[in-house]
Protein backbone atom coordinates (compact mmCIF):
# COMPACT_ATOMS: atom_id res chain seq x y z
CA UNK A 1 0.00 0.00 0.00
CA UNK A 2 1.22 3.43 -1.14
CA UNK A 3 1.52 5.31 2.34
CA UNK A 4 3.00 9.15 2.39
CA UNK A 5 5.85 9.40 4.77
CA UNK A 6 6.58 12.83 5.77
CA UNK A 7 10.18 13.59 8.04
CA UNK A 8 9.45 16.93 9.91
CA UNK A 9 11.15 18.77 13.13
CA UNK A 10 7.66 19.81 13.90
CA UNK A 11 4.36 17.16 13.99
CA UNK A 12 2.44 19.53 15.83
CA UNK A 13 2.74 22.53 13.12
CA UNK A 14 2.68 19.34 10.45
CA UNK A 15 -0.27 17.91 11.61
CA UNK A 16 -2.50 21.31 11.45
CA UNK A 17 -1.42 22.03 8.21
CA UNK A 18 -2.86 18.74 6.89
CA UNK A 19 -6.06 19.03 9.17
CA UNK A 20 -6.76 22.55 7.57
CA UNK A 21 -5.96 21.38 4.07
CA UNK A 22 -8.58 18.26 4.90
CA UNK A 23 -11.26 20.36 6.23
CA UNK A 24 -12.67 17.30 8.21
CA UNK A 25 -16.31 17.48 9.80
CA UNK A 26 -15.55 14.37 11.59
CA UNK A 27 -12.77 13.19 13.31
CA UNK A 28 -11.42 10.57 15.32
CA UNK A 29 -8.87 11.38 18.32
CA UNK A 30 -5.95 8.93 19.20
CA UNK A 31 -3.98 8.42 22.78
CA UNK A 32 -0.49 8.98 24.05
CA UNK A 33 2.24 12.03 24.22
CA UNK A 34 2.49 12.60 20.84
CA UNK A 35 -0.89 14.08 19.33
CA UNK A 36 -1.23 16.69 23.01
CA UNK A 37 0.69 19.28 21.26
CA UNK A 38 -1.33 18.89 17.91
CA UNK A 39 -4.48 18.94 20.21
CA UNK A 40 -2.93 22.67 21.81
CA UNK A 41 -2.71 23.77 18.49
CA UNK A 42 -5.63 22.96 17.24
CA UNK A 43 -7.58 24.36 20.32
CA UNK A 44 -5.89 27.78 19.01
CA UNK A 45 -6.78 27.47 15.39
CA UNK A 46 -9.99 29.32 14.02
CA UNK A 47 -12.28 26.42 12.50
CA UNK A 48 -16.23 25.86 12.49
CA UNK A 49 -15.61 23.57 15.41
CA UNK A 50 -19.56 23.56 15.98
CA UNK A 51 -20.01 21.84 12.64
CA UNK A 52 -17.21 18.91 14.03
CA UNK A 53 -18.26 15.73 15.50
CA UNK A 54 -15.04 14.53 17.36
CA UNK A 55 -14.76 10.24 18.15
CA UNK A 56 -12.36 8.42 19.56
CA UNK A 57 -10.11 5.23 18.03
CA UNK A 58 -9.90 3.72 21.25
CA UNK A 59 -9.95 3.94 25.18
CA UNK A 60 -9.34 2.05 28.35
CA UNK A 61 -12.04 1.73 30.70
CA UNK A 62 -11.26 4.16 33.01
CA UNK A 63 -13.00 6.98 34.71
CA UNK A 64 -12.79 10.15 32.31
CA UNK A 65 -10.39 12.18 34.83
CA UNK A 66 -8.18 9.07 35.30
CA UNK A 67 -4.36 10.27 34.13
CA UNK A 68 -4.70 6.96 31.85
CA UNK A 69 -7.84 8.15 29.73
CA UNK A 70 -7.60 9.39 26.20
CA UNK A 71 -10.57 11.65 26.78
CA UNK A 72 -8.83 13.08 29.91
CA UNK A 73 -5.50 13.65 27.53
CA UNK A 74 -7.30 15.79 25.12
CA UNK A 75 -10.06 17.49 26.96
CA UNK A 76 -7.88 20.11 29.13
CA UNK A 77 -6.03 20.98 26.27
CA UNK A 78 -8.19 20.96 23.01
CA UNK A 79 -11.95 19.95 23.71
CA UNK A 80 -13.03 21.55 26.25
CA UNK A 81 -11.76 24.95 24.90
CA UNK A 82 -13.51 24.39 21.31
CA UNK A 83 -16.93 23.95 20.56
CA UNK A 84 -17.56 20.36 18.57
CA UNK A 85 -19.84 17.70 19.47
CA UNK A 86 -17.78 15.34 21.26
CA UNK A 87 -18.69 11.93 21.60
CA UNK A 88 -16.45 10.44 24.63
CA UNK A 89 -15.71 6.25 24.78
CA UNK A 90 -15.74 6.66 28.60
CA UNK A 91 -18.61 4.71 29.11
CA UNK A 92 -16.74 1.47 27.58
CA UNK A 93 -20.14 0.17 25.81
CA UNK A 94 -18.96 -0.42 22.51
CA UNK A 95 -22.87 -1.38 21.76
CA UNK A 96 -23.30 2.33 22.55
CA UNK A 97 -20.97 3.85 21.14
CA UNK A 98 -21.94 2.05 17.75
CA UNK A 99 -25.48 3.45 18.19
CA UNK A 100 -23.45 7.32 18.61
CA UNK A 101 -20.84 6.48 15.16
CA UNK A 102 -24.79 5.41 13.83
CA UNK A 103 -26.31 8.72 14.67
CA UNK A 104 -23.83 10.57 13.23
CA UNK A 105 -23.15 8.10 9.65
CA UNK A 106 -26.02 6.41 9.64
CA UNK A 107 -25.73 2.55 8.89
CA UNK A 108 -22.87 0.75 7.61
CA UNK A 109 -19.13 1.44 8.26
CA UNK A 110 -18.25 5.10 8.72
CA UNK A 111 -16.02 6.64 6.86
CA UNK A 112 -14.19 9.81 9.05
CA UNK A 113 -13.10 12.71 7.39
CA UNK A 114 -9.71 12.21 9.38
CA UNK A 115 -8.33 9.86 11.68
CA UNK A 116 -5.40 10.51 13.88
CA UNK A 117 -3.24 7.37 14.75
CA UNK A 118 -0.80 6.69 17.10
CA UNK A 119 1.83 3.72 16.60
CA UNK A 120 3.14 1.24 19.10
CA UNK A 121 6.68 0.23 19.41
CA UNK A 122 5.08 -3.43 18.52
CA UNK A 123 3.29 -1.88 15.59
CA UNK A 124 -0.32 -1.43 17.15
CA UNK A 125 -2.52 1.26 16.61
CA UNK A 126 -5.86 2.03 18.23
CA UNK A 127 -6.14 -0.54 20.66
CA UNK A 128 -5.37 -2.76 17.91
CA UNK A 129 -2.47 -5.38 19.11
CA UNK A 130 -0.07 -7.79 17.11
CA UNK A 131 -1.79 -11.57 17.27
CA UNK A 132 -4.92 -10.22 19.42
CA UNK A 133 -8.50 -11.41 17.72
CA UNK A 134 -9.70 -7.98 17.42
CA UNK A 135 -8.01 -7.56 14.41
CA UNK A 136 -10.04 -9.90 12.70
CA UNK A 137 -13.11 -8.22 13.47
CA UNK A 138 -14.70 -7.14 10.58
CA UNK A 139 -19.08 -7.69 11.35
CA UNK A 140 -18.79 -5.06 14.55
CA UNK A 141 -17.56 -1.32 14.49
CA UNK A 142 -16.03 -1.09 18.46
CA UNK A 143 -14.94 -4.58 20.31
CA UNK A 144 -13.60 -4.69 23.99
CA UNK A 145 -9.79 -5.81 24.02
CA UNK A 146 -8.04 -6.85 27.13
CA UNK A 147 -4.71 -5.16 27.89
CA UNK A 148 -2.72 -6.43 30.99
CA UNK A 149 -3.38 -2.55 31.95
CA UNK A 150 -7.16 -2.02 31.69
CA UNK A 151 -9.56 -3.45 29.32
CA UNK A 152 -9.68 -1.18 26.12
CA UNK A 153 -12.62 -0.07 23.69
CA UNK A 154 -11.50 0.34 19.86
CA UNK A 155 -12.83 0.81 17.07
CA UNK A 156 -12.02 -2.06 14.48
CA UNK A 157 -9.77 -1.85 11.26
CA UNK A 158 -12.66 -2.00 8.65
CA UNK A 159 -13.31 1.90 10.24
CA UNK A 160 -9.89 2.68 10.48
CA UNK A 161 -9.67 1.52 6.93
CA UNK A 162 -13.08 3.40 5.32
CA UNK A 163 -11.14 6.96 6.80
CA UNK A 164 -10.64 9.26 3.79
CA UNK A 165 -7.50 10.00 5.44
CA UNK A 166 -5.44 8.79 8.47
CA UNK A 167 -2.91 10.70 9.85
CA UNK A 168 -0.14 8.38 11.79
CA UNK A 169 2.06 10.87 14.48
CA UNK A 170 5.09 9.08 15.62
CA UNK A 171 7.96 10.77 17.95
CA UNK A 172 10.91 9.29 19.21
CA UNK A 173 14.03 6.69 18.34
CA UNK A 174 11.98 3.63 20.19
CA UNK A 175 9.38 3.78 17.86
CA UNK A 176 12.07 3.07 14.38
CA UNK A 177 11.27 -0.47 14.17
CA UNK A 178 7.85 -0.28 14.13
CA UNK A 179 7.72 2.78 11.93
CA UNK A 180 10.16 0.93 9.52
CA UNK A 181 7.86 -2.14 9.44
CA UNK A 182 4.81 0.35 9.06
CA UNK A 183 6.45 1.79 6.24
CA UNK A 184 7.70 -1.71 4.24
CA UNK A 185 4.10 -2.80 4.87
CA UNK A 186 5.51 -5.48 7.64
CA UNK A 187 3.42 -7.98 9.79
CA UNK A 188 2.92 -4.87 12.13
CA UNK A 189 -1.50 -3.97 12.83
CA UNK A 190 -0.55 -0.29 12.04
CA UNK A 191 0.30 -1.65 8.31
CA UNK A 192 -3.13 -2.91 7.84
CA UNK A 193 -4.61 0.09 7.97
CA UNK A 194 -5.91 1.07 4.35
CA UNK A 195 -7.47 4.22 4.35
CA UNK A 196 -7.79 6.07 1.14
CA UNK A 197 -4.97 8.63 2.14
CA UNK A 198 -2.68 7.68 4.64
CA UNK A 199 0.30 9.76 5.86
CA UNK A 200 2.89 9.49 8.11
CA UNK A 201 4.32 12.68 10.50
CA UNK A 202 7.41 11.37 11.83
CA UNK A 203 10.13 13.84 13.71
CA UNK A 204 13.92 13.20 13.32
CA UNK A 205 14.53 10.17 15.86
CA UNK A 206 11.73 8.37 14.64
CA UNK A 207 12.72 8.18 10.89
CA UNK A 208 16.60 8.34 11.15
CA UNK A 209 17.68 6.60 7.87
CA UNK A 210 14.23 6.61 6.55
CA UNK A 211 13.76 8.90 3.57
CA UNK A 212 10.26 11.14 2.67
CA UNK A 213 7.87 9.86 0.78
CA UNK A 214 5.29 11.68 -1.06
Amino acid sequence: MNRELRVVEDIASAAVELFLEAGPRTIALSGGSTPRPVYERLAETPYPWEEVDVFFGDERCVPADDPDSNFNLANRPFLARVRARVHAMVACDPVGYEDALRTVFGEGVPRFDLMFQGLGEDGHTASLFPGDPALEVTDRLVVLVERPDHTRMTLTLPVLSAARLCLFLVSGERKRGALRELMDDGDVPAAKVAAERVVVLADLDAADGLPSRE
